[in-house]
């Protein structure tokens, strides 16, 4: 099972991804995760979620195996599937908390990017390998994490940030041994969940009103780059040199 869900605590739904060895998740487990979140953030028992993952990192995106020589329908499936999970942490109706160790890479970003809270492990890095797999997309979830032109220079490089480094920018709360992660995000989030639940969805509501950017509109912007990139030949022709040694 990649996705599953518990309520370790009153109020607190703990969405779990697992899927062996590295998190990278095919089209249908990103519509089970986006179903999960959703589900979660409509019980009214609940009033905080924690997004998790279990295994050596948090989530290193898509599944590049099932994009290889698949077509334009694979990569359909991929970009629809991204979305919808992304979207679903974001308009999540009740807080969402992203706890992060290992790499949190492509769609890690995305997920990350649009919850209201990240907590990271010590050993935790974020970046976009875009250009080293053949795609575009999630500098929109990127931008919410760190300023803009490291953003440009992350993007570019293909390089990573570090948890620490977040964290001094202010887009990580906590930063924490691997091993107090859950407990640190499970911490947070009983906080978050004593307060009055129908309160905590108008604010929650009210925070997503006031941004500044439309994550939506602005992913799928992104997104109609990588069906260009795939149309044109560029896309698979980089792709195609994953897990090859090539650049």
């Amino acid at each position: 099972m990649s996705v599953s869900t518990s309520s370790p605590e009153n109020g607190i739904r703990l969405v779990t991804v697992d899927r062996p060895p590295v998190n990278a998740l095919p089209v249908d487990a990103w519509f089970a995760l986006a179903d999960a979140v959703r589900e979660a953030g409509r019980d009214p028992r609940v009033r905080c979620v924690v997004l998790a993952a279990a295994g050596r990192g948090f989530n290193a995106g898509v599944d590049i195996k099932e994009l290889q020589g698949s077509g334009g329908n694979a990569l359909v499936g991929v970009n629809r599937g991204c979305y919808e999970a992304f979207s679903a942490v974001y308009r999540c109706e009740v807080p969402v908390v992203a706890a992060v160790q290992g790499f949190c890479l492509g769609g890690g970003v995305g997920l990350a990017g649009n919850a209201d809270v990240v907590v990271a492990s010590e050993d935790a890095v974020f970046g976009l390998p875009e250009l080293d797999r053949g795609a575009l997309g999630a500098a929109t979830h990127l931008a919410r994490l760190v300023p803009q032109h490291l953003l440009r220079a992350l993007y570019f490089t293909a390089r990573t940030v570090s948890a620490a480094e977040l964290h001094a920018h202010g887009s990580v709360w906590r930063v924490v041994p691997r091993e107090e992660l859950r407990e640190v995000a499970l911490e947070l989030a009983r906080e978050i969940a004593a307060k009055d639940g129908e309160l905590l969805r108008l604010a929650k509501a009210a925070l997503n009103g006031i941004d500044p950017v439309d994550v939506h509109r602005s992913y799928r912007f992104e997104q109609g780059f990588t069906y260009e990139a795939s149309v044109s030949g560029v896309g698979d022709r980089v792709r195609n040199t994953f897990g090859q040694g090539g650049g």
